[in-house]
């Protein structure tokens, strides 16, 4: 085979072009740290490299984003919850003190004080909010769980579910004094204040509206739907408030379903009571209803109505509102707590009736303060004496009686306060126990982050040493390959003649 000058020239270009093209690749590779420069360098590491940056970028969003939001929301709950513990605890020590025989009205009501001030302390730790969200109002996280001022032409109409054993046995003073009559020759009578037994429904608000047509009482009995009638509304002062012959008496004024002893053997046994009432006074620092019962809300401002549901009509059960966090492949994480789930209303109400007892108390020595003034009048006459006397000796009668049912208020505080406390720890055990869980993640993801990233520069970067290895090769293969060029080069056709 003959071989040309041309052919060699044209080797030895394409020799030299290789050469260069090859020491251009390692040259890119050694100032990018990259194996490739564009996907038609290697489509198997370009491929390779698209599912393993999808995956880190994955990994990310779930290490670097969601677990620590998630993180960040569940602290800011157990925070409060654990305040709130806390609380119950100072509530259930103060009503240990409050039910010493030892301490007078007076010294109980500086109690009721400081227990007020954590009933008030525990609605705003459940008010608290992460990053302008409220974290135990379910769904509605922009809805704060207290009203922050005094609503104004608002109305409820609340939908409240009991069970026959939520009914209490209560005793209540029936026949006491009011002296605003005290002059009149027909007071006393001769019978002296009593203690009576009640059967009673505490309803999670007091103050509710008295209209007798907004309010109901049903319940069932099988698939069946019975009501309790007829129904009378009350004020917790009026003298036949706590003693109902037939039906339910309300007590609008302090919150209270009192039932005759028929409607008791009615609902002694069911496990579906609801009780419908309406309430449009509401303070500031109340809880709203819309975050604990089924309920329709009408602003009269704006001519609307709002129903919310917290309960499956069908089942009867409370409708869950978890907020979820995915943060893992297909995993997901419920991250908040509702307050209906962690803290019971019924403390907030046993603190009111603790007040309203010791209230009931001191009245009461205020009323015997006084006829005590009026017996030091030398100016009676003995009948006017006999008769303040007599009122001395009911009134006595009637601060021991109140003063005994301040005293089962205050126990009664003792085993409300366990109950919540106890209905917290299973909410804070729960949080605790999804809070691990998120950590166990967090570590995994870290680690797979880790491998992720070892892999992704596997697969793209470059072995800067062995880089440089084979630039220095190939450079010294295109020098050379150019020298031998310049000699083949050199000779001419007269050379060759």
């Amino acid at each position: 085979m003959r071989i040309t000058n041309k052919m060699m020239t044209n080797n030895m270009l394409s020799n030299i072009n290789k050469n260069k093209i090859s020491m251009s690749k390692l040259e890119e590779q050694y100032s990018t740290g990259k194996k490739i420069q564009k996907p038609s360098d290697d489509p198997i590491i370009t491929v390779r490299a698209l599912k393993l940056r999808t995956n880190l970028s994955e990994l990310t969003q779930y290490y670097d984003k969601n677990i620590p939001d998630a993180m960040s929301w569940m602290d800011v709950t157990e925070s409060a919850l654990t305040t709130v513990n806390r609380i119950l605890k100072d509530i259930n020590t103060y009503c240990v003190q409050g039910s010493s025989d030892t301490l007078k009205a007076t010294n109980r009501k500086s109690i009721v004080q400081n227990l007020q001030q954590m009933q008030a302390q525990i609605y705003q730790e459940i008010n608290s909010n992460y990053a302008g969200r409220y974290v135990f109002t379910g769904y509605k996280t922009d809805t704060p769980m207290v009203f922050d001022e005094k609503p104004k032409n608002i109305s409820y109409e609340i939908q409240e579910q009991f069970k026959g054993e939520q009914i209490e046995y209560k005793n209540k003073v029936v026949g006491a004094y009011n002296l605003t009559n005290i002059d009149d020759p027909s007071i006393p009578n001769d019978d002296p204040p009593q203690m009576t037994d009640v059967y009673r429904i505490q309803l999670s608000y007091d103050n509710i509206d008295h209209d007798i047509a907004d309010i109901s009482i049903s319940y069932k009995e099988g698939n069946d739907v019975f009501t309790i009638t007829p129904l009378t509304t009350y004020y917790s002062y009026e003298e036949d408030a706590y003693q109902p012959t037939n039906g339910a008496h309300i007590i609008s004024d302090t919150g209270e379903i009192i039932l005759s002893k028929d409607a008791y053997d009615k609902l002694k046994n069911s496990t579906n009571i609801d009780i419908k009432y309406k309430k449009s006074s509401f303070e500031k620092g109340d809880i709203r209803p819309e975050h604990y019962f089924d309920c329709t809300k009408e602003d009269l401002d704006a001519g609307k109505t709002i129903t919310f549901t917290k309960t499956d009509a069908a089942t009867g059960k409370k409708i869950s509102q978890d907020i979820e966090y995915e943060i893992n492949y297909n995993q997901k994480l419920i991250i908040n707590t509702e307050a209906s789930d962690a803290i019971s209303l019924k403390v907030g109400r046993d603190i009111d009736e603790i007040l309203n007892c010791v209230n009931d108390v001191i009245k009461t020595e205020e009323k015997i303060a006084e006829v005590e003034k009026r017996l030091e009048d030398s100016s009676l006459t003995e009948d006017e004496r006999e008769r303040y006397e007599k009122i001395l000796e009911h009134l006595n009668t009637e601060l021991e009686l109140k003063e005994e049912i301040m005293q089962k208020a205050f126990s009664n505080g003792i085993t409300s306060s366990h109950n919540a406390q106890d209905k917290l720890n299973a909410a804070i055990s729960d949080l605790g126990s999804r809070y691990v869980r998120l950590q166990l993640t967090e570590s995994r993801l870290s680690s797979q982050k880790v491998d992720f990233e070892e892999l992704l520069s596997t697969n793209e970067d470059a072995d800067i040493v062995d880089t440089i290895v084979k630039f220095t090769s190939v450079h010294t293969l295109y020098n050379a390959s150019l020298q031998a060029a310049a000699k083949l080069v050199q000779n001419s056709l007269l050379n060759f003649l």
